[in-house]
């Protein structure tokens, strides 16, 4: 019965996914009630001293003084190798194109597989970072509904890279440490961005890629890790980040950047999984962050001008425009509109009309 309900779902709205039919205009819009709303968040148009960024010459001194502090909280990045290719281990033929297993270093220290996706045709073609725990969802081989970003995407013409954290779901760690599990010098989540801005250079000396249109997607951990990754490597053209909780939220158990495989890493024995307790208390970077008043939406901000789209969920339901407004504001200073977008649906999970959405996104600002 299970395998029954989501195919019975996408016979239901398969009329309704011609991208003909399904729009994107009013993404880029607030709804009223929100619109102009900037709640309590700390404006990132506000240097750290409390004088205000008056034009694009002071946002990009802004920039990089959010930039960098964000860095120095959690931690600096060794250098990203641009000089590496992908090496190829096996291949498959699939659809309207050929999928690669491929190999690369994504830190200093370790390696990773991960699945490379070249449609057919002669050019050079848009591409797609997708990031998950493993690189076998993306490509339609993991059983998880609606999360085949990858493959969709390379039957749509984009080349894809599918990478995830294999060994370290596996052992329940989830996330990259460097230089190892018990020393790391990089909290984890901006490591996870590190190895995303590795495969975009490797993933840029494809033939096929043309290397100023390549984004990035991911859902849940995946839209965390996507979220950090173009939010501090300027290199991304784009972004989706599915329903990963793009602020800080205390009540909400899946918004869990508290945990040590993300914000609050500390050396193993590790706190029990869960929220934030006076029993069970974070440790390592998170709490400074709540304490100090630094929030997700000043990473939001480093986006603009380059477009970006939440694919909203149970984690991020509307009242999340209040902070996105920043990232709007941002814009508009720079003379931007419509580089700022939330589509949003009941459930967590992503569905086949959200995908739409998120693929004609990607085909707006990726295709030529």
């Amino acid at each position: 019965m299970k395998g029954i309900i989501p195919l019975l779902l996408l016979l239901l709205v398969a009329p309704c996914l011609k991208s003909q039919q399904v729009s994107i205009d009013t993404i880029f819009t607030p709804p009223a009630e929100y619109r102009n709303n900037y709640g309590k968040f700390r404006s990132p148009l506000k240097f750290y001293d409390g004088s205000m960024v008056r034009n694009a010459k002071d946002w990009q001194r802004r920039r990089t003084e959010i930039r960098n502090r964000w860095h120095q909280l959690m931690g600096a990045w060794p250098a990203v190798n641009t000089a590496q290719t992908l090496q190829y281990l096996d291949s498959t033929r699939r659809d309207n194109f050929m999928q690669y297993k491929v190999r690369f270093k994504w830190t200093p220290l370790e390696s990773t597989d991960g699945y490379l996706l070249v449609p057919d045709g002669e050019g050079k073609k848009p591409a797609v970072i997708t990031v998950f725990y493993e690189p076998e969802t993306a490509i339609g081989q993991g059983g998880k509904a609606y999360r085949d970003f990858a493959y969709q995407l390379a039957r749509r013409g984009f080349v894809t890279l599918s990478i995830g954290t294999s060994q370290a779901s596996k052992d329940k760690t989830f996330s990259i440490y460097y230089p190892d599990l018990q020393h790391a010098a990089v909290q984890p989540l901006s490591m996870l961005g590190y190895a995303a801005a590795t495969a975009w250079e490797v993933l840029a000396k494809v033939p096929a890629v043309d290397a100023s249109r390549i984004g990035i997607m991911g859902h849940s951990f995946g839209g965390k890790w996507a979220m950090f990754a173009s939010c501090l490597y300027d290199k991304f053209a784009c972004a989706v980040w599915s329903d990963p909780g793009i602020v800080f939220e205390q009540t909400n158990e899946s918004i869990n950047y508290w945990e040590p495989w993300y914000l609050g890493y500390t050396p193993k024995p590790w706190r029990k999984r869960g929220l934030v307790t006076p029993e069970n208390p974070s440790g390592g970077l998170y709490p400074k962050l709540i304490a100090q008043g630094y929030d997700l939406h000043e990473l939001h901000a480093l986006m603009a001008p380059r477009p970006f789209l939440v694919s909203g969920g149970h984690e991020d339901p509307p009242t999340r425009w209040v902070p996105l407004n920043h990232a709007i504001a941002v814009n508009s200073l720079l003379g931007y509109k419509n580089r700022v977008a939330m589509t949003n649906r009941p459930e967590h999970s992503p569905n086949a009309i959200s995908n739409e959405q998120a693929y004609l996104f990607l085909e707006k600002f990726l295709k030529k």
